[in-house]
């Protein structure tokens, strides 16, 4: 995952609205979101090659999705898979806490990442870059390759869309949010971060939605949740082109909410 973009309790209609973009290496084996065989109450995509995923919802509303955090000169071949920290969250019934706990003390030994999970009530960005993790605040938040809300080109552009997406307080249709995910603009070079790899490779990553021969946005996903707890989940697959999608739709209510994680 390379962006995430989330609306968190600024909508009437709306607890959390999440719109990200999985970019990845075309030849990395995926499989589509689906609820898992070993896990039937986790919704999401599978890394075929790790095993673990990049984003999910669980039906007791637990949420999470990673990003990586770019750095390659502090990359590890022999590191274990950070997708398998989001499966591990959903899929366990630790505490928010708790699993902050558990991130703190074997978080080093992944390769650099930014890890959103928690539920409706409550969201948490922890980063093995930094420091502190925080409990995300009520708004606009953007998250790509550094830390949570850094001003890089495409956060930048995508906060402002989601914001004026959310602003006027209307129904939203999916397909605005996929809208805001399909922005090809490469960013000037004035203004790209320098993360280790290069111009020419900053600014083929400057877009919102990537496409290079070889890497690129495989898919994009949108993530509802409403006030009466209803979940929309929607993924759309592609392999760096917009033609010939292929769209994941699957709708249901919160069950058994772990009372424990929520604060409203």
């Amino acid at each position: 995952m390379c962006l995430i973009l989330l609306a968190y309790d600024t909508h009437p209609e709306y607890r959390l609205i999440l719109a990200a973009n999985r970019d990845e290496f075309f030849t990395r084996p995926t499989a589509p979101a689906a609820f898992w065989d070993d896990a039937p109450d986790l919704l999401a995509g599978i890394d075929l090659k790790e095993g673990g995923t990049w984003l999910g919802v669980a039906r007791n509303g637990r949420i999470a999705a990673i990003t990586n955090y770019r750095d390659p000169r502090s990359e590890r071949q022999n590191a274990p898979s950070r997708g398998g920290l989001v499966s591990g969250f959903l899929c366990s019934y630790t505490s928010l806490d708790d699993y902050l706990e558990f991130l703190k003390k074997e978080g080093a030994a992944y390769n650099g990442f930014n890890l959103i999970f928690g539920d409706i009530g409550r969201l948490c960005f922890y980063s093995n870059r930094h420091e502190s993790p925080q409990f995300i605040a009520t708004g606009i938040h953007g998250l790509s390759n550094h830390l949570l809300d850094t001003p890089w080109p495409k956060v930048v552009r995508g906060k402002e869309a989601l914001k004026q997406l959310v602003s006027g307080g209307k129904t939203i249709h999916p397909d605005a949010l996929f809208a805001i995910l399909a922005d090809r603009t490469i960013a000037p070079d004035t203004i790209l971060p320098d993360t280790g790899v290069g111009i020419e490779l900053e600014r083929f990553l400057s877009p919102i939605f990537i496409s290079t021969p070889t890497y690129g946005t495989r898919s994009s996903t949108i993530i509802i949740i409403d006030r009466t707890n209803r979940i929309t989940f929607i993924e759309r697959t592609f392999n760096g082109f917009l033609e010939n999608a292929t769209d994941v739709i699957l709708q249901f209510r919160i069950e058994k909410m772990d009372l424990k994680q929520s604060l409203f």
